[in-house]
């Protein structure tokens, strides 16, 4: 008994770590507001890999940084198609992660692209 609830704990554990990885997703500027069963099969491949929910979060800031906040006179980037876009994103910051306070600046600098009011217009130009 006591095996078979520690199955349906890591279960749950991974589920709320699924979803919660897919919601930020979505919430992202210029993602799709549907995930598709490859980004969930990644989601997964991620808890499995025990990557925590803080670097993909701040994977999710610095490439969305990247994208909004370059240069307005370069051509415009065509809208991210999958979750797979921020595993370049991932690796960089397992390999050298930044001081956290770079990615509080992040938050607070792509706070008007990310506030929940802009959210229809930054994934519908």
């Amino acid at each position: 008994m006591r095996n078979h609830s520690h199955q349906l704990d890591l279960q749950e554990g991974q589920s709320r770590y699924v979803k919660t990885v897919l919601a930020l997703y979505r919430k992202l500027p210029d993602t799709p507001k549907r995930h598709s069963r490859y980004d969930r099969c990644l989601a997964v491949r991620l808890y499995q890999q025990n990557l925590p929910l803080p670097v993909i979060e701040n994977a999710f800031l610095l490439a969305t940084a990247r994208r909004l906040l370059r240069d307005p006179s370069y051509p415009s980037l065509n809208p991210i198609r999958s979750l797979h876009y921020f595993l370049p994103v991932i690796e960089e910051l397992l390999d050298q992660p930044p001081p956290q306070a770079y990615f509080d600046y992040l938050r607070t600098k792509l706070a008007p692209f990310l506030s929940p009011t802009n959210q229809a217009s930054a994934n519908h130009p």
